[in-house]
């Protein structure tokens, strides 16, 4: 048996462990692999019926703080055409020993299969109780931040104060600071340096831009934009931050846009990879399509993907199909 055998595939919020030959033993247990904070593992046994676990190592360091997950979990087999076995949706379990999730199966599994997993939350339960909170929205830089500068320079920009240069977006326009966006900005640096129409006419022109979403914008380059903006705008951040070079943010959205790659999102995540040269995510993407088989629960949108999207993009795709299925 290979050391493949035991490994888990992971990404993000996904894990496969792939199961070439389950007869030849009656007892497997999978490398750990990690998700969150937390390594996990993996366990097969047969009897009469086949069980599988899955729990956390929990540690001395971590184990007043066991996991509270919610999760999807699936068989996924290649016998006789792709079928598919999903437990219901499991939802905020406290995990804290190998006993705490077995499904049970009385339909004997033969040949090929993928035990396919997806983590849809992670908190942490704290032994004082109190408020639970995801580990996902844990971590934004904005704590890290200068408070008391920052505030300042918000209430410059929400309050106009002494503002010198007008942005028009598609739908409205917003007072700004020369000397912040230049120091943010290169692009800006750049207009504000140089005999450009910004330089005499104090205006810029953003019509690719909404107000509302050039505010939020604006929000990030003057320290004060909120975790809940930054998530609900981050495709139009990434899009103002490759155009005006603002790389830190440009940095964030790409990191943020790895961390809840799912079936609704991946195909539009996998084009902006491409425009934006965001390899890593175009590497996720790609996994989640191709390696861990999602492609097959979104026929009809990939369909018209196919249609719409870059060719040469759509050539990697196929080309990643056909390398997996080589390899299968």
């Amino acid at each position: 048996m290979t050391e493949n055998a035991y490994r888990v595939d992971t990404t993000s919020r996904l894990a496969q462990w792939r199961i070439d030959n389950l007869a030849a033993c009656t007892y497997r247990k999978s490398d750990p692999f990690k998700i969150g904070q937390w390594n996990w593992r993996l366990v097969l046994e047969k009897n009469r019926n086949l069980f599988i676990k899955l729990y956390p190592e929990l540690s001395s360091l971590n184990k007043d703080s066991p996991p509270i997950v919610s999760f999807i979990i699936k068989v996924v087999s290649s016998f006789g055409g792709r079928k598919a076995l999903v437990h219901p949706e499991v939802t905020d379990k406290l995990m804290k020993s190998s006993e705490d999730f077995i499904w049970a199966f009385e339909v004997p599994l033969t040949g090929r299969f993928i035990i396919d997993l997806e983590f849809l939350d992670l908190k942490i339960a704290s032994p004082n109780g109190g408020e639970l909170s995801s580990i996902w929205t844990e971590g934004f830089t904005q704590k890290d931040l200068r408070v008391t500068a920052l505030t300042a320079l918000g209430k410059m920009l929400s309050e106009g104060i002494h503002t010198d240069i007008i942005i028009n977006a598609s739908d409205g326009s917003i007072g700004a600071h020369r000397a912040v966006l230049a120091a943010r900005s290169p692009v800006f640096m750049s207009m504000f340096s140089h005999d450009l129409k910004e330089k005499e006419m104090s205006v810029i022109n953003i019509s690719d831009m909404s107000i509302e979403a050039c505010h939020v914008f604006l929000t990030y380059i003057y320290g004060n934009i909120t975790h809940q903006d930054f998530l609900y705008h981050r495709l139009d951040l990434l899009r103002a931050a490759d155009k005006y070079d603002v790389m830190d943010l440009k940095d964030a959205c790409h990191e943020s846009l790895l961390e809840d790659i799912d079936t609704s999102n991946v195909l539009e995540r996998l084009q902006n990879a491409s425009l934006y040269h965001l390899p890593k995510l175009k590497f996720c993407c790609m996994q989640y399509l191709v390696r861990f088989g999602k492609i097959y629960d979104i026929v009809e949108d990939f369909n018209t993907f196919i249609q719409s999207a870059d060719m040469e993009l759509v050539g990697e795709v196929f080309n990643e199909v056909l390398s997996v299925w080589k390899g299968f």
